[in-house]
């Protein structure tokens, strides 16, 4: 087979998230979506005649996604170092107390949703530590759950998962990479690979990174939040609102996930194996879009490794290629986001947006973040690689303002090739809907900023 095309690729990661439920319950829950998607529409004035619907993901279909490079629309992106008044930055500190503001504000009215204030306190308790293998290599692992008080609204109760493995031998707090994904999942078998990702013997990302004397972490999103519209009435987002639905800037899943991961980061600030000025957050597809969010608005964020993003994530949502910003407005995806962002698949348009991904990647600056995607041959086009490439061309100015590197080039770069000089990083591998094949890449990359972090007695 020539090519594997996108909608397998990226349909059997994201089927793993639903595919746990019967039938009767993926029924009810696709209800009950329906409902609050209805709901949100009408607090927003929009018919469902105006609502555009997105391209299909089966390059086959009559209305098939653009993945034609001559057939990308012109479009002009808001620049990340022009205020609002017209002025140009022209210096650091007008960048920190001015226009990062104005960026990270339209993000969170428009896009991903503003955190409520009455958040209520996570209580992080060990359920078991124990000494392990992982592959060949010794590791402690502890499995933790982090209790939200519920005191307001017991009707909602929410824990988060979490699990931290460091080196057993190690003589100090180690740096640690967080990933959005799966402990011990009922449907999804630890020794399956994402596809495109043929086994040849190499080590597994988390052995990788033990054998550099670092150390791992594992944070399970939908014991934040659900990944669907049904659950926005429980989880943390249900139990803040007390059961009602969201108002239109109220916050989305992916915002939701990345506040998760910065309650992981205040229980690593307590663990003496963990060296909390040293943590990265990793993603792939939803969750790469998590961990893009969680970096933007985490400062405590050291590095990032943002797997296969596409819309909503990396990429540029004004370009017409691949995933599209009416598909992320349906009912499928628009949990996601706040429920201003439907505006700009109906009443409005994607030009219409005052912030752009590119943006989203400034507001890292100056850590350092890496943006993978896979094969178009194997992963396909509907997360748009170049698109996310694109976007890291774009945000080089604001790293290169605050004294960092870009990506260095504006030319996209040939399959496999590694742009690692600069503080934004980018590679398509040739595998597939996976960031595996880049993790060694990454390691690599991120050994300039943590050194080769060898802890071993």
């Amino acid at each position: 087979m020539k090519k594997i095309f996108f909608l397998l690729a990226i349909t059997a990661f994201c089927s793993v998230t639903f595919a746990q439920f019967s039938r009767a319950d993926r029924d009810s829950i696709a209800n009950f979506t329906r409902i609050d998607h209805q709901q949100m529409l009408k607090q927003l004035g929009i018919a469902n005649d105006q609502l555009r619907p997105g391209p299909s993901g089966d390059p086959k279909a009559s209305d098939a996604a653009n993945s034609r490079e001559e057939n990308v629309n012109k479009y002009m992106l808001p620049d990340p170092l022009v205020l609002k008044n017209g002025k140009k930055v022209i210096g650091e500190e007008t960048w920190w107390k001015v226009r990062r503001p104005e960026i990270e504000d339209d993000f969170e009215n428009e896009v991903y949703g503003r955190l409520p204030e009455n958040i209520p306190v996570v209580e992080w308790q060990i359920v078991s530590v124990k000494d392990t293998l992982i592959g060949n290599f010794p590791i402690k692992e502890k499995i933790l759950k982090g209790v939200v008080d519920n005191s307001a609204y017991s009707k909602i109760a929410v824990e988060i998962e979490l699990l931290v493995a460091t080196p057993v031998d190690a003589t100090k707090a180690v740096p640690v990479v967080m990933e959005f994904g799966f402990i011990n999942s009922p449907f999804f078998n630890e020794q399956v690979k994402p596809i495109g990702l043929i086994s040849s013997g190499e080590p597994t990302w988390k052995e990788q990174l033990i054998s550099k004397g670092w150390g791992y972490a594992i944070i399970v999103p939908s014991s934040i939040q659900a990944d669907n519209g049904a659950g926005l009435t429980r989880g943390i987002i249900g139990l803040v609102n007390k059961g009602e639905y969201r108002k239109p800037d109220d916050w989305g899943t992916l915002r939701a996930w990345a506040w998760g991961a910065s309650k992981a980061i205040d229980y690593f600030e307590t663990d003496t194996d963990v060296d909390a000025n040293r943590i990265a957050i990793e993603g792939l597809s939803r969750y790469g879009k998590a961990a893009l969010v969680t970096m933007a608005f985490e400062p405590r964020i050291s590095l990032g490794f943002i797997g296969s993003s596409g819309a909503g994530g990396a990429k540029i949502l004004r370009r017409v290629f691949g995933e599209q910003v009416e598909n992320l407005a349906s009912s499928h995806e628009y949990h996601w986001f706040c429920g201003n962002f439907i505006k700009y698949a109906s009443i409005l348009t994607p030009d219409d947006l005052p912030v752009d991904a590119h943006e989203l990647i400034a507001l890292c600056a100056p850590r350092p973040v890496f943006i993978s995607a896979g094969s178009p041959f194997v992963e396909g086009q509907w997360i748009d690689a170049r698109g996310m490439f694109l976007a890291g061309v774009h945000a080089s100015p604001v790293y290169e303002l605050l004294g960092m590197e870009g990506l260095g080039t504006t030319k996209f770069p040939q399959l496999g090739t590694a742009l690692t000089d600069g503080e934004i990083a980018f590679r398509q591998h040739s595998g597939g809907h996976s960031t595996g094949p880049n993790w060694s890449t990454w390691i690599a990359w991120a050994c300039r900023y943590w050194g080769d972090c060898l802890y071993y007695k």
